[in-house]
């Protein structure tokens, strides 16, 4: 399954088929507090899946994205009614720096943001 027809379904899949996708994937709501949290994104985050729902991403999972770079953009497409926001990063684990492509999707009238994280290089 390719990029974009991930992105065309990604907020009707079920966790299981969520949990088949080989990218992270973390569905935010429109304050930043997690919904989903697929299996690629925990096992890469070297995070237990299931202790993450719930929890305000930018300020307990992952405070290395409280930036305008990436908390910023999430920001201004959780203004908008629905977007895609396409940008690389690199994220800051204890263990060593990670580059990853980020896609934020939020479909018209959602009141969720997905985040598709995609790890670049090796």
């Amino acid at each position: 399954m390719d990029q974009q027809s991930i992105m065309d379904r990604i907020e009707a899949m079920g966790e299981a088929e969520l949990d088949e996708l080989p990218l992270g994937v973390i569905t935010l709501d429109l304050n930043g507090m997690i919904r989903r949290y697929n299996k690629m994104e925990a096992e890469l985050a070297r995070l237990d899946q299931r202790s993450q729902l719930g929890k305000d991403f930018f300020k307990e999972v992952a405070p290395c994205t409280a930036n305008p770079e990436f908390q910023g953009r999430f920001q201004e497409l959780a203004q908008k009614n629905f977007g895609v926001v396409n940008f690389d990063y690199t994220f800051k684990f204890s263990w060593g720096a990670q580059r990853v492509h980020i896609a934020f999707i939020r479909k018209a009238g959602r009141d969720e943001i997905d985040v598709l994280v995609t790890r670049l290089g090796g």
